[in-house]
């Protein structure tokens, strides 16, 4: 055998031990804790269910209605049914409302909060959290006015030649009084529309915010109109961001720990399936 070819068999074993290695460190992170490990764990074994809170919250967490296919749509459903599927148990959604949520959690009527929650540093001081997306907002404008379509940065937007509309009383209303002190602030009423579409395409306004998850959407229906920022279509935006994800009681770090691994493995699933319901958010 000469050097060349000894040379390529070791490459080829030291790839296989590579490959054996991921496989194994992935079934690892599969592995649920082993018993004893976990009293939550335990005891959802011993019930052969996960309780899972479910509320109506699309993208994420969508119900069906129509009596036929699975009763829950979204990213939370299909990391939930994993989390069941690798604990051996089925999934039992446990309904509730935005209210009740974390007040259900808190106490025990549920194993995990999948439907989804948004994080603040409130929530964190009572229940931890599996976090698996993100909302933002997404500026839009008339794509043919140049004091939006010039817009390089966030904050050539924060200019007193700038008219910015919002819907008064919405939740990014104090936000955009922060973050644009310095443009001219147009506070409008409601009139039912997601956004101030509106009052963008009159000319009355050079720019709106709007939920990042419902510009595709609008983007189709609407021609016209620009977004910012314009990379992956809004979808990445970091403006305005609020951290989403799953609840779960303090106090159980060997449960969290687990339920964070499986989340990370699944995490291209969970973007594509978001993307997926995304398209449908009207």
């Amino acid at each position: 055998m000469n050097r060349f070819s000894s040379s390529l068999r070791i490459c080829r074993h030291l790839a296989l031990a590579a490959v054996a290695a991921g496989i194994s460190a992935a079934a690892l992170a599969q592995t649920p804790p082993a018993p004893g490990a976990s009293p939550r764990i335990d005891a959802i074994r011993k019930a052969g269910v996960l309780r899972v809170g479910v509320v109506n919250n699309p993208p994420w967490l969508a119900q069906n209605t129509t009596g036929e296919g699975e009763p829950w749509s979204g990213p939370s459903w299909l990391l939930g049914k994993e989390f069941a599927k690798l604990l051996g148990v089925k999934i039992a959604p446990v309904p509730v409302s935005h209210e009740t949520k974390v007040p259900a959690l808190i106490a025990n009527q549920m194993d995990i909060m999948i439907g989804p929650l948004n994080q603040n540093a409130e929530r964190a001081k009572i229940i931890d959290f599996v976090t698996f997306s993100s909302t933002g907002v997404c500026m839009f404008g008339r794509a043919d006015n140049p004091k939006f379509t010039n817009a390089k940065t966030l904050e050539d937007f924060n200019k007193p030649e700038i008219t910015m509309a919002y819907f008064s009383g919405a939740g990014e209303e104090p936000l955009v009084r922060e973050q644009f002190s310095k443009a001219k602030l147009r506070g409008v009423a409601n009139s039912g529309s997601v956004a101030p579409i509106e009052e963008v395409l009159a000319g009355r306004s050079d720019v709106a915010p709007l939920n990042r998850m419902l510009w595709p959407n609008i983007n189709k229906k609407v021609k016209g109109l620009a977004v910012f920022p314009k990379e992956n279509n809004c979808q990445d935006s970091k403006i305005f961001e609020i951290k989403t994800g799953m609840g779960v009681n303090k106090n159980e770090q060997v449960y969290l720990d687990w339920l964070r691994e499986v989340e990370k493995r699944m995490e291209p699933q969970l973007q594509a399936e978001e993307v997926r319901m995304t398209q449908n958010l009207k």
